[in-house]
C-alpha cells in the first residue's frame, strides 16, 4: 500500500487504526480542539522562514506533481524547499524543510509543542530511511520545535522561538527498525480486506501518545461501566487489568486496587447513599469571611506568542464571571468580563476589571487551585504596578474542590471524578438552569477558548451572538459555584 509518514506513525502503536482509516473513517470521533490545528499550521507556515528565502511544493492529490516539481527544484541548488516531496517503493513522505547543498542535504521536521515525543523521532526517521534508500547524503536530520521560554517583545525572533535538535544518529539507528515495520504493516493491509476486520488492540497505543480516534469504536462492546471508567487510575494499570480479564466493574470489585478505585466500584454496584462528611465541609465554610466572591476565568493560548510580555502556550485570561454575595441573606450580585477581540491590552484590561470588581478582603471562591491563582501570579509578573492587588486576591481565595476531590463529599453520579462538570449534575440532578449541555453557544472551556478566538472572522450580528453565549456560559461555572456554597449551607446547618 502507498505508505505516508503520517500513516506509518499512525500504524506503529496499533496497524488495526490504520485499517479503520482505510475502510471505516466515519468511525472516526474528532476531538481535537480547532485551536490546536490552527496553532500547528501556524507554526509550520512560520517555521518555514527559518532559514530564509525558500521555494515551497504546494500540495496536489496528484502526489506525481509534487514529486516533478521537488525533482526540478533539487537541480537549482545551493537553496531551500519546503515540503519537498519524495516516494521510495511506495513509501511516500514530504519534508517541511530541506537545505539543499552542492555535497547533500540537511531536512528539519517542524512540530508545534513545546516538547518532544518518541513518535517524532519515529518521524523523522522514516523520513531518513526514505532519503537514505534514495541516495541522499544525509548530512544532518533534525527536529525544530518551540521554546516555551522565549518571551516576546516587540518583534518576532524565529532563532529563539524556534529550538533545533539534531537527532542524526537516532534516525540513522533506526533505518532497519523503519524496514521491519513497513514490511509488518503492508502485511497486515493485505491479510485485513475490507471484508476481514481484525480485532480490536487495546493497549497504551490507544491513548499515547495522543488518545486514538476509534477507541470508542473499539470499546464499543464492552460493559458500562468498566475498567477503563476508573476515574485517575493509571492507564498502564487498566489496561493490565483488561489483560488479565478483569473489565467490568464486578470482575473488580474484589480486586487489590486503590481505596478510591474501590469505592468509585463499590457506590456503583451497590447503589451507595451519598457520603458527606460534615466536619471538613464545615470547616470549609466557617473559613468564609464577606464579602463572598466566586470567580472563574477562561483562558486561550497560542504556539506564537502575539501580544508583549508573552510566551509560547501561555494561559491567557480573556473572560470572567463573578458572582458577588456581600454579607449574609443579601441578594447575589453579578460582574463579568469578556474582552475585545481586536483589543492588544486586553490583558491588563482583564486584571484592571478584576482588581476594581473585587475591591475588598473577602473570601475568593474558586474551583481548582491550581488555575487562578496561577494566572494572576503571571499576571503580577507582567504588570508590576498591578502586582499587590494581584497578590491581594490570590491570597484571599478558598477552593472549593477539595471536599470532593477527598471524596468527603462524594455520590455515585459523580463516577469518580470531582471536576465541576461532574459535581453540579450530581448534586442538582435534572436542574435546567445548571444543564451545560442546554448552552446555546458555548458548552466548555476548550469551546470556549476556541470560539473567543472564531471571533475574529465574524459579522456584527454573529458575533454578538458568540459573545451572548460566551458570557451565559462563564457566568454558569460562578453560579455553579454559589449552588455548591448553598448546599453546603444546607449541609452544615446554616
Amino acid at each position: 500500500m502507498n505508505l505516508s509518514k503520517s500513516k506509518y506513525c499512525s500504524a506503529l502503536g496499533c496497524t488495526k487504526k490504520l485499517w479503520m482509516e482505510k475502510y471505516k473513517p466515519e468511525e472516526a470521533v474528532i476531538k481535537a480542539r480547532d485551536s490546536v490545528f490552527k496553532n500547528g499550521m501556524a507554526v509550520g507556515i512560520l517555521a518555514k522562514g527559518l532559514f530564509g528565502k525558500y521555494e515551497d511544493v504546494e500540495f496536489n492529490k496528484d502526489l506525481n506533481i509534487m514529486l516533478e516539481k521537488t525533482k526540478q527544484l533539487l537541480q537549482q541548488k545551493p537553496n531551500i524547499i519546503t515540503e519537498a516531496s519524495f516516494m521510495y517503493e511506495n513509501n511516500f513522505c514530504s519534508v517541511d524543510i530541506l537545505k539543499n547543498f552542492e555535497d547533500g542535504i540537511e531536512f528539519y521536521e517542524v512540530k508545534s509543542a513545546a516538547s518532544l515525543k518518541d513518535i517524532n523521532l519515529d518521524d523523522v526517521s522514516y523520513q531518513y530511511y526514505v532519503l537514505s534508500k534514495l541516495g541522499f547524503n544525509i548530512k544532518k536530520a533534525n527536529l525544530v520545535y518551540i521554546n516555551n521560554k522565549y518571551v516576546f517583545h516587540e518583534k518576532l525572533e524565529l532563532d529563539k522561538l524556534f529550538i533545533i535538535e539534531d537527532v542524526t544518529d537516532i534516525a540513522k539507528s533506526k533505518l532497519d527498525e523503519i524496514e521491519a515495520n513497513i514490511k509488518n504493516i503492508n502485511e497486515y493491509m493485505d491479510k485485513y480486506t475490507k471484508e476481514n476486520e481484525p480485532e480490536p488492540n487495546l493497549g497504551m497505543a490507544c491513548r499515547k501518545p495522543y488518545v486514538c480516534d476509534y477507541w470508542e469504536y473499539c470499546t464499543k462492546d464492552l460493559p458500562k461501566p468498566n475498567v477503563f471508567d476508573i476515574f485517575k487510575m493509571e492507564w498502564t494499570k487498566k489496561f493490565e487489568l483488561y489483560k488479565n480479564g478483569k473489565i467490568s466493574f464486578e470482575d473488580l470489585q474484589n480486586e487489590k486496587l486503590n481505596e478510591k478505585f474501590l469505592e468509585q466500584i463499590d457506590f456503583e454496584i451497590n447503589k451507595l447513599e451519598p457520603k458527606i462528611e460534615k466536619e471538613p465541609i464545615k470547616n470549609l465554610m466557617d473559613s468564609l469571611k464577606y464579602p463572598l466572591y466566586f470567580l472563574d476565568f477562561e483562558t486561550f493560548e497560542f504556539a506564537i506568542p502575539e501580544y508583549e510580555g508573552t510566551w509560547p502556550y501561555q494561559q491567557l485570561p480573556f473572560q470572567y464571571s463573578l458572582h458577588i454575595i456581600k454579607e449574609e441573606s443579601a441578594q447575589i450580585e453579578h460582574r463579568e468580563f469578556l474582552a475585545e477581540i481586536d483589543d492588544r491590552d486586553f490583558i491588563r484590561h482583564f486584571a484592571e476589571s478584576m482588581i476594581k470588581d473585587i475591591p475588598d478582603n473577602g473570601s475568593i471562591i474558586i474551583y481548582n487551585s491550581s488555575f487562578e491563582p496561577v494566572r494572576n501570579r503571571e499576571l503580577a509578573k507582567m504588570f508590576l504596578d498591578l502586582a499587590k492587588d494581584l497578590e491581594r486576591i490570590n491570597s484571599n481565595m478558598v477552593d472549593f474542590m477539595p471536599p470532593f476531590r477527598r471524596r468527603e463529599y462524594y455520590m455515585k453520579e459523580m463516577n469518580g471524578s470531582y471536576s465541576i462538570k461532574a459535581v453540579l449534575p450530581a448534586l442538582y440532578p435534572n436542574d435546567p438552569e445548571l444543564d451545560y449541555h442546554k448552552l446555546p453557544v458555548v458548552h466548555n472551556g476548550g469551546e470556549a477558548s476556541d470560539t473567543f478566538l472564531s471571533l475574529r472572522n465574524k459579522t456584527k450580528e454573529e458575533a454578538q451572538r458568540i459573545r451572548e453565549g460566551l458570557l451565559e456560559y462563564c457566568k454558569l461555572d460562578t453560579y455553579a459555584m454559589v449552588k455548591i456554597w448553598e448546599r453546603f449551607k444546607e449541609i452544615v446547618g446554616d
